[in-house]
């Protein structure tokens, strides 16, 4: 069975759940793992010489439990425990994947079908951020002593992986709404005309 899988990483607060949950609402057959479920109890985290607890490095996520997640919805995109109510059994299962560090797990690296990334300016996401309800909270001088940091690194590791599609998180949500849906539907469309290239030629 064919399948499509989305990859929404980028930037803390650079609006990749509400992204993801809008296409979820218009895509057929759509489900949705988040990597924020993923993350370790705090006991487990490690922390640095200024005592700030390293959140945004892979260490700090069960990629194992998640690769597990992501593995079951790929062997039954029906009936795994993501799965949503398939609207069209004739349209192509698709998944969703959003999370802060998707593209640096190189384990996931075969599985996409097409990869976006959200970015937003350092003032803009320090904005964002002071306006979130963090458990546990951010500590004072944290965006600037480790969130912010991790992100440019994190960035910096995959600048070189040009299937990737940057997209402005300072649009309004409708824009960037808008702009991955007509994106995603033309990439649909092709696979399906390629599918169907691909049991003719098989048939003849």
């Amino acid at each position: 069975m064919k399948k499509f899988v989305i990859g929404i990483g980028g930037v803390t607060n650079g609006g990749k759940t509400t992204l993801a949950q809008k296409l979820q609402k218009h895509l057929p057959n759509c489900s949705v793992i988040s990597q924020d479920d993923f993350f370790k109890p705090p006991s487990e985290i490690e922390t640095d010489k200024n005592g700030f607890l390293q959140y945004d490095v892979l260490e700090a996520l069960n990629m194992e439990k998640m690769m597990s997640t992501v593995s079951c919805w790929m062997k039954s995109p029906r009936h795994s425990p993501v799965s949503t109510d398939w609207r069209n059994a004739e349209e192509v299962p698709i998944l969703i994947i959003e999370g802060f560090l998707l593209f640096n797990f190189k384990p996931l690296e075969t599985v996409w079908n097409r990869r976006y990334f959200l970015t937003i300016p350092y003032e803009e996401c320090k904005r964002r951020r002071s306006t979130r309800v963090y458990e546990p909270p951010d500590p004072e001088g944290y965006f600037d002593g480790h969130v912010w940091p991790m992100y440019l690194k994190h960035r910096g590791e995959i600048e070189s992986i040009e299937e990737i599609v940057y997209l402005d998180g300072t649009k309004s949500e409708e824009e960037l709404f808008s702009q991955v849906y007509e994106d995603l539907r033309q990439e649909l469309a092709k696979q399906k005309l390629s599918c169907k290239a691909s049991l003719e030629g098989s048939s003849e």
